[in-house]
């Protein structure tokens, strides 16, 4: 797990996700790209109907983030001359999960897609052995999701050293014992703008 997670997550557009299983907690990746295109997202990896909305939730917020803020876009490792909304416009975004013979669903990848999103454009990748859960709301807002124990014990599992949360989802920690959070940095967020200041790199 761990030489997976340390080699897949190194450049802009790739997240580490937490999910939950019949099995028990697992990690997923979320993987983006950005296309020529009539400003159209593709998305697969067998998503199902609750997962397609995130996605589509996801873009959204990025879109306003980048347009709002007038954040500069990064392409191939240099700034895009195109300005964000001409960008949006031009390219398509492809959002993808491997893994593509299992079905995938629910809401807790919104934080995840969203800051996938981001990351493409800004060309920010997320920080080390990173991994995060949450549902986003169409405002921005990140509501708390279920399998909080399985998902850390997952995230433990795989090497990753930094989780972050809904904040509305403190009080599942409980049932995690001590051991198991001992080495592992729990982070806590109520916004997608905290997600984003806490998950990718500065320039």
């Amino acid at each position: 797990f761990y030489n997976e997670t340390a080699e897949r997550a190194t450049q802009p557009g790739v997240v580490t996700g937490l999910a939950w299983t019949a099995a028990g907690g697992d990690i997923l990746f979320i993987e983006a790209i950005a296309l020529e295109g009539k400003g159209e997202l593709k998305l697969t990896g067998q998503m199902g109907e609750v997962m397609v909305e995130s996605a589509k939730i996801a873009l959204s917020l990025v879109k306003k983030a980048v347009i709002e803020n007038a954040l500069p876009i990064v392409e191939r490792g240099k700034l895009s001359d195109l300005s964000p909304q001409e960008w949006f416009q031009k390219r398509d975004i492809h959002l993808h999960i491997p893994a593509g013979a299992v079905p995938k669903d629910g809401p807790s990848a919104g934080i995840t897609m969203a800051t996938a999103l981001l990351s493409l454009v800004t060309g920010r990748k997320v920080r080390p052995r990173f991994a995060m859960t949450g549902e986003l709301s169409l405002v921005g807002k990140v509501l708390p999701v279920g399998g909080i124990k399985e998902k850390v014990l997952a995230a433990k599992r795989a090497g990753i050293r930094t989780v972050l949360l809904p904040k509305l989802n403190e009080k599942d920690l409980k049932e995690v014992s001590r051991q198991h959070l001992d080495d592992l940095r729990i982070l806590l967020a109520s916004k997608i703008e905290e997600v984003f200041e806490l998950a990718l790199e500065s320039r």
